[in-house]
C-alpha cells in the first residue's frame, strides 16, 4: 500500500455528502428537461393530418429511461446518507457489516454506470478498506448483494411496448389530446419491447402534400379498369378547350397560302358584228400592237352601224 492510499474516514465522508447533492442537482435538471420532452410528444400525437405516432414513441422510451435514471438516483442518495451516518461503525470493523452489504455493493456497482463523479472516489475508498475480492464480488453481483430496483432501473434493455403506450396515453390525458393508438398491441407484443418502426406514421409526399389519389376497394364481382387504378391519372381530369388541338404524334397541318396583292384582269368579250365571228376584246398581243388598233376601229364602226339599223 501506498504512502498516500488506504482508506481515509476523512476523505469517504465528505465525498459520500458532495454525492448526495450530486444526485439532487441531476434530479432536477433531468425533471426539467423531461417536462420540455413531455410537451414535445403531446405535440407529435396532436400533429395534423396525422399524429407522428412513431416519432412520439421513440420520444416515449428516451423519457422512460430517463424516468427510471431519477429514480435509480434517488435510491443511490439515500444510501450515501445512510452510508455517511454509519461511517464510523465501518471504521470500527474490519469487515463490511452485513446491514451496509447491500449499500456498499450497490454504490460500487453503481459508479460506473452513472455520471456522478465522486462515486468514483466512494469506490476507491471501499476498494482499500474491502480489498479487491469484494469489489468484484459487487461487480458480478454475487449472491444477489446489489439493490434489484437500481439494477432494473439502470438496466440496459428497452422498456416493454406496453409501457411505452401507457406513457403516450398518459401524456395524451395530461395535454388534452384526442389521440388513441393507430395499432393496438397483442399480449405477446405488450411484453416485448417495441418494434422498430416500418413508417406508417410518415405521411406521403410529406414536402409538395401532393397526395395521390387512393382507389376505392373493389366489390366482388367488379373489375377494375386501368384508368381507375391509383396513380393512372393522378390530377382529375377538367375541359381545357384544347381538346380539337392535333397531337404530338398527327399529320403535320399546314396553314393556307397568305393571300397576294396580284389582281387577275378578267377577260372582256365584245360582240362582233353580223357575219363575224365572236372577237375578243381588250387583250394585247405580244408583237403587231399598230394592227390591233386599225382592227378595233373598224369593229366599233360596225358596231355603231348595227345599233342605228336596231333602231330603225
Amino acid at each position: 500500500m501506498s504512502l498516500f492510499g488506504g482508506f481515509k474516514t476523512t476523505k469517504l465522508k465528505p465525498q459520500l455528502k458532495m454525492a448526495v447533492s450530486r444526485f439532487q442537482i441531476a434530479s432536477n435538471k433531468k425533471t426539467a428537461i423531461m417536462k420540455q420532452q413531455m410537451r414535445e410528444i403531446a405535440k407529435l400525437l396532436a400533429e395534423e393530418p396525422a399524429p407522428k405516432e412513431e416519432k412520439a414513441k421513440i420520444r416515449a422510451e428516451a423519457l422512460i429511461r430517463e424516468d427510471n435514471t431519477i429514480e435509480a438516483f434517488e435510491i443511490l442518495q439515500l444510501e450515501c446518507e445512510l452510508v455517511h451516518e454509519r461511517i464510523k461503525l465501518i471504521a470500527s470493523q474490519k469487515e463490511c457489516p452485513p446491514d451496509l452489504t447491500s449499500c456498499i455493493c450497490t454504490l460500487i456497482w453503481a459508479a460506473n454506470r452513472v455520471d456522478i463523479p465522486e462515486l468514483t472516489d466512494i469506490k476507491k475508498q471501499f476498494r482499500y478498506k474491502y480489498g479487491k475480492e469484494f469489489e468484484q464480488m459487487a461487480m458480478d453481483n454475487v449472491g444477489g448483494c446489489l439493490n434489484e430496483r437500481v439494477v432494473a432501473k439502470l438496466s440496459v434493455h428497452p422498456p416493454s411496448a406496453y409501457l411505452v403506450q401507457t406513457y403516450l396515453e398518459k401524456i395524451a390525458d395530461e395535454f388534452e389530446v384526442d389521440w388513441k393508438p393507430a395499432v393496438k398491441l397483442s399480449a405477446e407484443e405488450m411484453a416485448e419491447p417495441m418494434a422498430a418502426p416500418v413508417g406508417y406514421s410518415v405521411q406521403v409526399a410529406p414536402g409538395t402534400q401532393l397526395v395521390p389519389p387512393v382507389a376505392p376497394p373493389a366489390e366482388e364481382g367488379v373489375e377494375i379498369s386501368q384508368d381507375d387504378m391509383p396513380g393512372a391519372r393522378s390530377v382529375p381530369y377538367a375541359p381545357t378547350g384544347k381538346e380539337d388541338l392535333p397531337s404530338a404524334t398527327a399529320v403535320p397541318y399546314a396553314p393556307p397560302p397568305a393571300p397576294t396583292n396580284d389582281i387577275e384582269e378578267p377577260d372582256i368579250f365584245i360582240p362582233s358584228a353580223p357575219g363575224q365571228g365572236p372577237s375578243k376584246g381588250g387583250g394585247r398581243k405580244d408583237d403587231d400592237d399598230d394592227d390591233d388598233n386599225t382592227g378595233e376601229t373598224s369593229s366599233y364602226a360596225d358596231l355603231a352601224a348595227r345599233f342605228s339599223a336596231l333602231k330603225k
